[in-house]
């Protein structure tokens, strides 16, 4: 639920006073169940750089000009966030880790409980990001300003990787999304990747560049870039494969050579366009069905949280692909981002 302006100012007053702040939180709640399967997968998703979102909705904007909407709402987001509340939507046990700190803390730790979402932070002095969605309902368009983070205290890196390596004992899956907030040590990724694949927990990455790269070694089960990402950590201009050919081409080569090497299935979202992803022995494609679209922020998200969930209870990975399409769609009819549920 979106906060007024004035009751925010109220809390950050009261927040700056308070110094007696926990470093810990885990909040547990009431989960949405499907249906209830005996030893169920238990899911740790970390992701480095957390969101506090803003969206805001418009029949359309002036550029220029004063542009003005009582339609606007502000959830806890990130690649971290929203796979875990999809998880948890859908009746898993799914823990989100991540950095904190700033004085809005307790804000998206309070957002985070409304949403029953279980998560666990580690102090890095860094101010949570905003992140900015605006949707013109006459184009159909939705532009994202995205925040770059400010740098986390330097004892971040090895402060999160103690506390996974408490967390991963207890999960039979580990999803690593996202990009890591500045100041986060280089390979900080590839300790989880490696410390995931000692406990014994199966690995799923929605990563990109040399952290994707780095964590190949440890054998995940699936990766997850859309088609951009993908090119950009392959180191290739994306619009040289962007068009359907070199795409198909691209995501044929890639996926033979993770397959082949590291046993690990691709998995290549492309928005609106049919996903492209190779099953271990051709490559293979998902069309995205029609929805009514209020918010695509996220899905990409909910398709992986998909993805992972069907896998870790023995489907194939084309059932994995058709439930995350599904679950991508049923996020993007929803305003708020990150949620399967009107």
């Amino acid at each position: 639920m979106a906060l007024h302006h004035a009751t925010f100012l109220c809390y950050i007053l009261y927040m700056l006073q308070n110094k007696d702040i926990p470093r810990t939180e885990i909040f547990t709640g009431t989960s949405y169940g499907l249906s209830q399967i005996d030893k169920s997968p238990s899911f740790l998703c970390v992701c480095l750089n957390p969101v506090i979102q803003k969206t805001l909705v418009f029949k359309e904007i002036a550029p220029g000009e004063v542009n003005r909407t009582a339609n606007w709402r502000i959830d806890a987001a990130g690649k971290g966030i929203i796979p875990t509340r999809i998880l948890t939507q859908l009746g898993e046990k799914a823990l989100h880790l991540t950095q904190l700190g700033g004085p809005t803390r307790e804000w998206f730790l309070s957002m985070c409980a409304e949403d029953n979402i279980a998560i666990e932070w580690v102090e890095s002095g860094a101010p949570i990001r905003f992140c900015t969605t605006l949707i013109e309902e006459a184009q159909g368009h939705a532009t994202e300003l995205v925040e770059e983070s400010l740098p986390v205290a330097p004892c971040t890196s090895d402060a999160l990787v103690d506390r996974f390596t408490s967390r991963v004992k207890a999960a039979t899956a580990v999803l690593l999304s996202g990009t890591v907030a500045t100041g986060i040590a280089p390979g900080t990724m590839a300790r989880f990747a490696r410390l995931a694949s000692e406990a014994g927990a199966r690995l799923y990455l929605d990563i990109k560049k040399q952290d994707l790269l780095e964590c190949l070694k440890f054998h995940p089960v699936c990766v997850k870039p859309n088609l951009e990402e993908l090119a950009q950590t392959l180191g290739i201009p994306y619009a040289e494969v962007r068009d359907e050919v070199p795409a198909r081409a691209l995501v044929t080569e890639t996926g033979k050579r993770f397959f082949g090497e590291y046993g690990t299935y691709l998995v290549v979202t492309r928005g609106a366009r049919p996903t492209l992803y190779w099953n271990g022995q051709t490559l293979c494609e998902e069309p995205v069905q029609p929805v009514a679209v209020k918010n695509p922020i996220g899905s990409g998200d909910a398709f992986g949280a998909g993805v992972a969930r069907t896998l870790e209870r023995g489907g194939s990975i084309d059932k994995a692909v058709r439930e995350g399409t599904r679950l991508g769609g049923l996020n993007a009819a929803q305003l708020k981002p990150g949620t399967i549920l009107s």
